[in-house]
């Protein structure tokens, strides 16, 4: 079993699959958050990175707004989710801090490896929020930067698909699922699963990473198990 994880979780998945992408569904979150105690309580060490994406997608902004200024709309709604999040973690009896990398007064903490390291020691559940707090960067690339500085046993990354394929499953039914695979044919495959500047850091240091459904039966558990035959009956796994 890992020991130590960074949990991706986009901020759809938040919103469930009735909520057209938008808001929160209190079903799913109080199922996530369930899930993630559940391994806590094992005593696996779990930190989130949450995106924004049910409220605000930097890309999608319109033409006359500003990149930057976008992104940092995105930002801001990864905090949302955050506290929302880390409420849930409470409701369900587990202690959650959120760290951003950005000041946002008595609202979260700024990220210290040092600190977060002592949280996770103590079992707090940590959720990273604000991404990396500069533009033009997916809350993919701050899941590999907190993993390495952290040294987490693994990256998973929750997805609304149940691993990589060949071709998008969801417009070609005949797409084949990939059990184990490496990031140099991600790339080379223009597979898009994961953020390009992500997978370069990954790559770099050799870190493994579970692309895992996130509403797959046991699917948290199975993909912190570190069993190949687990993961890949929920996801897949990549490496170098």
């Amino acid at each position: 079993m890992y020991k130590r994880i960074i949990l991706k979780l986009s901020g759809e998945a938040l919103a469930g699959e009735s909520n057209n992408s938008f808001g929160f569904c209190d079903f799913t979150i109080e199922k996530i958050v369930g899930d993630i105690v559940s391994i806590a309580n094992l005593g696996v060490e779990v930190a989130l990175v949450v995106g924004g994406g049910n409220y605000w997608r930097g890309r999608s902004g319109a033409e006359w707004l500003d990149r930057a200024k976008s992104d940092q709309i995105g930002m801001v709604a990864t905090v949302m989710n955050a506290l929302y999040l880390a409420e849930n973690f409470r409701k369900q009896g587990k202690h959650a801090v959120i760290m951003t990398p950005i000041i946002i007064g008595t609202v979260t903490e700024q990220f210290s490896k040092d600190r977060a390291l002592e949280h996770l020691k103590q079992g707090t559940i940590l959720i990273f929020a604000g991404g990396t707090g500069h533009p033009f960067f997916s809350t993919d690339t701050i899941t590999a930067i907190r993993g390495l500085e952290l040294s987490a046993d693994a990256l998973l990354f929750a997805k609304n698909v149940d691993g990589v394929y060949d071709k998008d499953p969801n417009k070609n039914s005949g797409a084949q699922k990939y059990t184990h695979v490496t990031y140099s044919h991600i790339l080379a495959n223009d597979l898009r699963v994961i953020d390009l500047a992500a997978m370069g850091l990954c790559m770099e240091v050799g870190i493994t990473s579970v692309v895992f459904g996130l509403n797959e039966p046991g699917g948290l558990s199975k993909a912190v198990s570190g069993d190949d035959e687990k993961i890949y009956s929920i996801g897949t796994k990549v490496t170098n």
